[in-house]
């Protein structure tokens, strides 16, 4: 990133007041991009603003509601400026009992896949303008679900923290890669790709699992292991598979990118091999209709 110039690029982050996100936005915006973090706190974007520097700005949004992501669709679209880097970041982890979003749809699900999903739908035009490098945001957790659990989806029959938020990331390790298919197979020029930051400490694993209401308990072995690099890492190494699935000249489309380090926990990017249960396009392809018709959008 010493050498990448973003000059004249636009790039917009999720989650980008905090964590990963921030750090995310910061290395594109000191690259020269301008950077749009939508944010649902607007004084945490603000605050968030004097961190990154450069040309950055802040756009309202909830990805909990779809009318509050179809809003910052038609936004971007009135502005009129190509995207040329997306990367969906943003996240709710692992809530002790079941929520739901605006629209009724399980939190975990709704918030992490749906949500960008419409996302991408509302500004597909601009990321076509900007042969958009578009990057999805997965974790570790999508590795130990063995499919998308198709007959209880909302987990209305049965919830279970991890196993919910193993399936909301499976699912946008999913959509990363059928996004790439599609544009291919449709001439789009978007590439598609995904990243995870293996196990990073921010405040997602720290307060995620209490809905804000404090820290976890997890939160002081993630404090305690951070300084050492390994098994846990700073946001600076946290950042880094996605940076690179989002900037890298040689960072290709359909392709899953994680830490090198051991147990791809921590560590510089590299190309990962895509979990077991993503493998299957039929199962992408089956997420990707099932998702235009929960979410009402279309990718025309």
């Amino acid at each position: 990133m010493d050498t990448t110039d973003l000059r004249g690029k636009r790039a917009v982050v999720t989650g980008g007041s905090d964590g990963i996100g921030l750090g995310l936005a910061r290395r594109l915006a000191r690259a020269g991009a301008e950077v749009i973090i939508p944010v649902r706190n607007p004084d945490k974007g603000r605050a968030a603003l004097e961190r990154i520097g450069g040309d950055s700005s802040t756009r309202a949004l909830d990805l909990a509601s779809l009318a509050s992501v179809a809003a910052l669709a038609d936004r971007l679209n009135d502005e009129g400026r190509p995207i040329d880097i997306l990367v969906n970041n943003a996240a709710v982890m692992t809530p002790p009992t079941r929520h739901t979003t605006v629209d009724g749809f399980e939190l975990q699900f709704g918030t992490n896949h749906l949500g960008h999903f419409a996302l991408v739908a509302g500004v597909l035009p601009l990321l076509i303008a900007g042969r958009a490098r578009v990057t999805t945001q997965s974790a570790l957790a999508a590795a130990m679900v063995r499919s998308m659990h198709w007959s209880d989806l909302q987990c209305e029959h049965e919830y279970r923290p991890w196993p919910a938020y193993g399936r909301s990331k499976l699912a946008t390790l999913l959509f990363g890669l059928e996004l790439d298919r599609r544009s291919r197979a449709e001439g789009w020029g978007i590439t598609s790709n995904v990243a995870h930051p293996g196990f990073t400490r921010t405040n997602l694993q720290s307060a995620g699992p209490t809905m804000g209401g404090g820290r976890s308990a997890s939160d002081a072995l993630f404090r305690f292991f951070a300084p050492f690099g390994w098994p846990v890492q700073r946001v600076e190494g946290g950042l880094l598979p996605a940076l690179h699935a989002a900037t890298a000249p040689d960072a290709e489309g359909g392709r899953f990118y994680g830490p090198r380090g051991l147990g791809h926990l921590t560590g510089a990017a590299t190309e990962e091999r895509i979990y077991r249960a993503a493998r299957d396009p039929r199962e992408a392809a089956r997420l990707w209709d099932v998702s235009c018709d929960l979410a009402g959008v279309t990718f025309a």
